[in-house]
């Protein structure tokens, strides 16, 4: 944990130095520390500051949902958009675009909140109808149903709408950029409602794991903790997506990494992962601003360039929790 804890403040750094204007760390540390007014102090101040603090909280959330997620669904592939989640904040969306007249990224939160929202109860009251309940495999054919209807409505929506396909194009990348302290102040209290929940939750996913009947005798309450654990993992996701776009893999590469390195047990899981994220959130997001200068290349496109290596190592190692 020290080790990950170091790796976060080191990425920290990086993305408040790095970038098409390169800050030297000591004037970074000047900057937050003692004021200054000068150009370098302005930059990291007003721009990289939010920019950092919001890949913090993303990176963070979307872990942590995914990892909630492989763990109520008993599914090592499974992701926040496994639910359908990413999807619905996307309808929220093109549905601000098209018809609201929204046209900020503080105004896209609310929306992409609300359909996130939306999707998760659908999928949701789709698998706990009829026999079993919401068990692992319904949850994922319903949230593979609405997604497939979303990604149709969406795709409807744009076609018919042209005007609102460049704008909803630059959100659908995934993107740190761009975003201000405004976003950070709309999303962190529903960043900590999400992690009370996961947090609550993790000596039941450990029962969980062992199997439903195994679970129940241990006197733990299965639906209950799907129930909350599905909750926290929706509105974690829906502050990834609503404040920074859908960017993969995170959810699905950062809690086979943590458990690699903590071992399967949730009470350490959830805080490696909550680490991780954020480390390999912002190392994306900074490599992504000088690979190819002086354009920049988003962050949702270099999380998976980045973190395949990784998934690939670990499947190679057969240690991916099964």
């Amino acid at each position: 944990m020290t080790a990950a804890v170091l790796a976060l403040l080191l990425a920290v750094l990086l993305s408040l130095s790095v970038g098409a204007r390169a800050i030297a760390p000591s004037a970074v540390l000047d900057a937050l520390l003692h004021g200054g007014h000068s150009d370098a102090a302005e930059v990291v101040r007003e721009m990289r500051v939010p920019r950092t603090v919001i890949g913090l909280m993303v990176g963070a959330a979307l872990a942590l949902a995914g990892t909630v997620l492989q763990g109520i669904t008993r599914n090592p592939i499974a992701d926040p958009g496994i639910l359908g989640v990413s999807q619905g904040a996307s309808v929220g969306v093109v549905m601000a675009i098209a018809f609201a007249g929204v046209h900020t990224l503080t105004g896209y939160v609310w929306y992409a909140f609300v359909g996130a929202g939306i999707a998760s109860v659908a999928v949701y009251a789709i698998a706990a109808s009829g026999r079993g309940g919401a068990t692992p495999v319904k949850l994922a054919l319903g949230g593979a149903a609405i997604n497939a209807l979303l990604v149709s409505l969406t795709t409807a929506v744009l076609t018919t709408k042209a005007s609102a396909l460049d704008e909803f194009r630059f959100w659908q990348v995934g993107s740190l950029s761009g975003r201000d302290a405004e976003i950070v102040g709309q999303i962190w209290p529903f960043l900590l409602v999400g992690l009370v929940l996961v947090l609550s939750v993790a000596r039941g996913l450990d029962a969980l794991a062992l199997g439903e009947d195994v679970a129940k005798g241990l006197g733990q309450r299965v639906a209950t903790v799907r129930i909350i654990g599905g909750l926290g993992a929706t509105v974690l996701t829906g502050v990834g997506v609503a404040a920074a776009g859908p960017i993969a893999f995170i959810g699905l590469a950062v809690p086979h990494i943590a458990r690699a390195i903590v071992g399967s047990g949730h009470r350490w899981v959830l805080p490696m992962a909550a680490v991780l994220g954020p480390v390999m959130l912002l190392v994306s997001d900074t490599v992504g601003r000088v690979v190819f200068p002086p354009s920049e290349v988003p962050a949702g496109v270099m999380t998976a360039l980045i973190g395949v290596p990784f998934l690939v190592a670990l499947v190679r190692r057969k240690v991916v929790a099964a």
